[in-house]
């Protein structure tokens, strides 16, 4: 965390992964997200499969005392057909039998919320795979019902687990899946919205990377159809201009709420022009929404719709011992080593996704630290943590100095 705020500066996003969080005791979860915070991580999310109970969650969310702990929690829940062991869902057939357990885990968060006050967000993520590409549009509708505040896909790669990657479908299965950059992933979500998804606006990384479409649902809480309203339409004039003077004036908006709110007050009142192209651009969505009518009739609800594509784990680690000897993506090592490992350099150098390294003093990318970096730690890990009954090949594992310390 240190290292965090070092590089990253005093304030940020950050994740709580490396495993199943709900395995941790939950004093020991909340007092990982209570450092978090102390080093200026406004809402550490935690990375879970939400196969929890809600016992578990009251108590990470609520002291022994009674008093709240956090006043709110946020989560990444991942839910695909092609995983195995969920509690009441060992082996599933289709992302529709999955449902009942994406509803179960919101249904906790609500009654949180309802009995000791404690807020959430939470972003659902799913690894697209062959067999499961299309039922995107069936599993967007769904959850539109169900409360989440994103919508996270990720096209899967030749990364992890091997296994896996039999199960899923042929070698050349995935290879498609990523080879128009996400086009037909991106479709599929858009279909489930029920309408296109601007992205171009407001880019984070690569766009071969990630694409984020910010927007509101308006209509009932329980119509899996209702609309999907983008806050911005990267055709509009007008949106991108509010953009470059919110980009110019007003900067990052990853603050403390006192701060951001007196930043926004102190925006508005000495550049009324900002003024002015925040109130045009509240009353076009307004009338994209439907109206004045139909926006007060029903409370908007936002809900952010994302794809991450990652990366091939061969690919990355080719990129990653050119770009480790000082290569750029431009060099022409990385013409010689062909044009996939030169687009993964470009993608890698534009990551806005890192892990921190405090040993090396430096952050690195999350598709390194999953396909150069954790092979070799996860290996030294299974030998220091071993599991009853298998066993760790010797070769497998590294002098205790070559895992990089986290």
């Amino acid at each position: 965390m240190s290292t965090l705020s070092e590089l990253r500066g005093p304030h940020g996003h950050c994740q709580l992964i490396g495993g199943e969080v709900s395995l941790l005791p939950a004093e020991d979860h909340a007092a990982a997200l209570e450092v978090m915070r102390f080093y200026g991580r406004l809402t550490p999310m935690s990375f879970t499969h939400g196969d929890f109970d809600y016992e578990y969650l009251v108590r990470l969310a609520v002291r022994p005392d009674g008093s709240r702990r956090f006043d709110r929690l946020d989560w990444a829940v991942h839910f695909d057909s092609f995983m195995v062991g969920r509690r009441g869902a060992r082996r599933v057939t289709s992302e529709a039998d999955l449902h009942p357990a994406r509803a179960r885990f919101m249904d906790m968060m609500k009654r949180l919320k309802r009995e000791h006050g404690v807020n959430f967000y939470v972003a659902h993520n799913m690894t697209v795979q062959p067999g499961n590409v299309r039922q995107i549009p069936d599993v967007v509708r769904a959850a539109k019902t169900m409360g989440f505040r994103m919508l996270s896909f990720q096209p899967a790669a030749y990364v992890g687990d091997e296994r896996r990657w039999a199960e899923a479908g042929s070698a050349s299965d995935y290879r498609l899946l990523s080879a128009d950059d996400g086009e037909g992933v991106w479709a599929q979500v858009a279909a489930g919205a029920g309408g296109s998804l601007p992205y171009g606006l407001f880019q984070m990384g690569d766009v071969r990377c990630n694409r984020t479409c910010f927007g509101a649902l308006v209509g009932r809480v329980d119509d899996p159809d209702c609309p999907y309203v983008p806050f911005f339409l990267d055709t509009s004039a007008a949106d991108a201009a509010l953009r470059d003077l919110l980009l110019a004036h007003l900067g990052t908006i990853v603050l403390p709420p006192a701060t951001l709110a007196v930043k926004i007050v102190r925006l508005l009142l000495g550049r009324p022009r900002v003024a002015v192209a925040a109130l045009r651009w509240v009353r076009r969505w307004v009338w994209r929404a439907g109206g004045p009518l139909r926006v007060l009739r029903f409370r908007p609800r936002m809900l952010t719709l994302v794809m991450h594509r990652f990366m091939h784990a061969a690919d990355v680690q080719a990129a990653w011992a050119l770009m480790e000897g000082g290569a750029t993506h431009t060099d022409a090592a990385a013409v010689a080593a062909g044009g996939r490992v030169a687009e993964t350099m470009e993608r890698l150098q534009a990551c806005s996704y890192a892990m921190a390294h405090p040993a090396d003093g430096r952050t690195v990318p999350a598709c390194v630290q999953h396909s150069v970096l954790d092979p070799g730690e996860n290996a030294a890990l299974a030998a220091l943590l071993p599991l009853k009954g298998v066993a760790v090949p010797a070769a497998a594992v590294p002098p205790p100095t070559a895992a990089p310390a986290m």
